[in-house]
């Protein structure tokens, strides 16, 4: 009923548990952007069928794979190698299905972000929906910061309550930094160039209402300063420990980074 696409480069660490926790599905495809490690390897011999293309961007990938790639269900779900399916996940997933009409595009979905064993629901602000869940032909993907929302919907998006788990510091912090320092070029960009109407910040639609948020609170001074004093003091995120303090200060550093990005590019822009 559900087939599952994975986007991929270089996760020999993480996709064999990934690919584990879909054991369910019988149609599972790997689209990978050019591993040099052992990635198709293992995703061939788990039982993965494997596609490439150069990455431009997540966006891109992901309308790239509804273009090319032959599922054999028209419900398609799309995970990262860091993203493991739970039996309730799977469970909720499949009762919103067989019960949708044909009035659904698709469903957003939410993560637990996990650290060294803690989840932190407090610090990672939950839920946080993203559209991973699309009925084949009714939507497709288009690019925001260093991410992808949905774009070109046929019919409406409903929501699967029951989160996925997100291991994204698998590869450490060391991995971390270093590809959250090339969001922060792409999310600087988009929130100076990109930006939504400021009546989006009032929407009850996350999807709508989350790139508003980041545009506009972007230009407040002291901005990361108050993303750790929200996250970690307002959200309760102390109440994570250790776990909870590190990506906190983090993610305040992450958002340090695109103001200060930010800054040089608009001191870049032309005069008038």
């Amino acid at each position: 009923m559900i087939s599952v696409i994975i986007l991929t480069k270089n996760e020999e660490k993480d996709l064999p548990s990934c690919l584990h926790s879909i054991k369910w599905c019988d149609d599972v495809h790997v689209l990978d952007s050019g591993s040099t490690d052992k990635t198709v390897e293992i995703a061939t011999a788990l039982g993965a069928k494997v596609s490439s293309n150069a990455f431009e961007s997540f966006g891109k990938q992901r309308n790239f794979a509804i273009d090319n790639i032959e599922t054999k269900y028209p419900w398609i779900l799309f995970l990262d190698a860091d993203e493991h399916v739970t039996p309730a996940f799977l469970h909720e997933m499949n009762q919103r299905i067989n019960s949708s009409s044909n009035e659904v595009a698709g469903f957003y979905c939410c993560w637990k972000m996990m650290l060294d064993g803690v989840w932190l629901k407090h610090c990672d602000n939950y839920p946080k929906w993203q559209f991973r869940l699309m009925y084949k032909g009714r939507a497709r993907f288009t690019d925001f910061g260093h991410g992808q929302k949905e774009d070109q919907i046929i019919g409406r998006i409903e929501y699967i309550k029951e989160p996925y788990i997100h291991y994204g510091f698998s590869k450490g912090w060391f991995a971390w930094i270093e590809r959250h320092n090339k969001y922060s070029n792409q999310e600087a960009v988009s929130r100076l160039n990109s930006k939504p109407p400021f009546k989006n910040i009032f929407s009850s639609h996350g999807s709508i209402r989350n790139p508003a948020l980041k545009s506009y609170l972007s230009q407040i001074p002291g901005w990361p300063l108050l993303r750790f004093i929200q996250a970690y003091i307002f959200s309760l995120g102390f109440l994570e420990g250790k776990p909870g303090f590190i990506y906190c200060v983090n993610m305040a550093y992450y958002e340090f980074l695109i103001k200060i990005k930010m800054r040089e590019l608009r001191n870049n822009q032309p005069k008038v």
